[in-house]
């Protein structure tokens, strides 16, 4: 790993406004910092939907469609967008790269997934420089380059914060990629517990998306469990239990949009978790909710979320259906494990 130190100046300088810069999204003002002429965005959040081992051309088929089913193609650019986007990537092959990212979940995954491809590519690791950032002075609660000012993103490449990156950074990167992607979560441990100086923040990434899988306790999710807390701890909008369940994250992890649509799931489950007035419109941020009966035996760890209403739901490459999904993630171990044998029904 190597420290930039101003990108050595005039040669580091020139270097950079020729790199191919990649980025999050357009909420980060890179255009406005004079150093990003060539710039694309990565546009997907995964850690939502399916994202199983197939090649890329399929992959790109599956995200479009995800992402158009679940309405969050706010561009309508569907696939065309991700074969760009990966065209222009592998087009620049020869050059330069800038990575421009952040600490969360959604910029660590798609971080591996970019390092994946440019390992893929015989791109050599000295070619790519990464700017990830979790905190800046002067923010107490930082969540992301969106928050800086365009000054304030020029300065980053003259502090600490840009790394080039080694091969062993990329083969990191490329391995867990691959655990990620996996059908079954074997993988997922190992790189929550690797730290690496050069991808800071990617075990602390892949923690958080094991705690996505069904908990022994209750069947539910780490978000949803924050959720039915939430409401359960008087707030009785939609908007309200969002930002509660959100302010407990370590990190940015969830949209609004998302989030609702998670709640909307408890909401229409078999065994409602969750009251949504008024019934029959989708949940948004003035959806008034309360915990069901079901949802209180839930979130008290009398009963079951999977158990009762059964889950169909990807992570990553992993798809957990129905009402005996074989993994979940064990609180007193904090891991991944196969799940017991049903013992019998469960209470409702």
């Amino acid at each position: 790993m190597t420290r930039l130190s101003g990108f050595k100046r005039a040669r580091r300088g020139a270097c950079l406004t020729a790199a191919l810069h990649v980025s999050n999204g357009d909420a980060t003002d890179l255009p406005g910092t004079g150093l990003a002429p060539r710039l694309i965005y990565w546009r997907d959040v995964l850690h939502e939907g399916p994202v199983p081992d197939v090649e890329p051309e399929e992959l790109r088929r599956i995200r479009a469609a995800f992402l158009t089913g679940a309405d969050a193609d706010d561009r309508a650019e569907g696939a065309r967008m991700f074969a760009e986007r990966d065209r222009t990537l592998a087009g620049n092959r020869d050059g330069e790269y800038v990575l421009w990212f952040e600490a969360d979940l959604y910029d660590q995954l798609q971080i591996i997934e970019i390092l994946s491809r440019l390992a893929g590519l015989g791109v050599p690791a000295e070619r790519i420089t990464l700017i990830c950032i979790g905190e800046h002075p002067g923010i107490a609660r930082f969540g992301g380059l969106g928050e800086l000012t365009a000054d304030q993103l020029r300065a980053l490449p003259g502090t600490n914060a840009p790394i080039r990156l080694t091969p062993a950074a990329l083969d990191r990167a490329t391995r867990a990629w691959e655990a990620f992607r996996a059908p079954a979560p074997d993988g997922l441990g190992a790189v929550a517990a690797h730290r690496s100086a050069e991808l800071r923040f990617l075990g602390e990434a892949f923690d958080r998306l094991s705690r996505e899988y069904p908990s022994t306790r209750d069947g539910l999710s780490l978000t949803e469990r924050r959720v039915l807390a939430a409401v359960a701890g008087g707030a009785t909008e939609a908007g309200t239990a969002f930002v509660r369940a959100a302010a407990r994250e370590t990190r940015p992890y969830l949209g609004d949009s998302w989030c609702y649509a998670m709640m909307e799931r408890l909401a229409r489950a078999p065994v409602p978790l969750l009251d949504a007035e008024p019934a029959g419109r989708p949940v948004d941020r003035g959806t008034e909710l309360r915990l069901t009966k079901a949802g209180e035996r839930v979130l008290a760890g009398a009963a079951d979320h999977v158990a009762l209403n059964g889950l169909d739901r990807w992570i990553g490459g992993v798809r957990l259906h129905g009402h005996d999904v074989p993994w979940r993630w064990d609180e007193g171990t904090e891991r991944i494990i196969p799940a017991p044998e049903p013992t019998g029904a469960p209470a409702s």
